[in-house]
């Protein structure tokens, strides 16, 4: 299936501000139970899965606030339980082996790198 060419960056703004309201949050990293500076991660990156859910549909970036709700009902696990709460460092740790944008086939083995760095986090105690 080929992607998208247009990335419009509102686009995916839209959907993420509408779900926003329900992503859960922990109050500590996963990893190292660090309580400063954390982030919200989705493994499932949004901009791809939109993407790739835009083009299977045949939705337009223009017609995002009709599509959104639609778009999010659909992805309930990609968007709220696929996700971790990670420190920063953690975070910029798992995108270091991911990428940036990692794709949507990598989500298993992100959850996995998480377990096990959690693990050798324990160790070190």
């Amino acid at each position: 299936m080929t992607e998208l060419k247009s990335s419009n960056r509102l686009t995916v703004k839209w959907v993420r501000d509408r779900a926003k309201a329900r992503y859960k949050k922990d109050i500590k990293c996963y990893i190292c139970g660090e309580t400063e500076s954390l982030d919200f991660h989705h493994h499932f990156t949004l901009t791809p899965l939109l993407r790739r859910w835009m083009l299977k549909n045949g939705m337009k970036d223009t017609d995002v606030l009709v599509w959104r709700d639609k778009f999010i009902a659909e992805h309930e696990y990609e968007l709220y339980e696929a996700t971790i709460t990670l420190c920063h460092t953690n975070h910029l740790n798992l995108h270091k082996v991911y990428g940036k944008t990692p794709g949507l086939g990598t989500a298993k083995k992100q959850i996995r790198w998480a377990g096990i760095q959690k693990e050798k986090f324990k160790g070190k105690l």
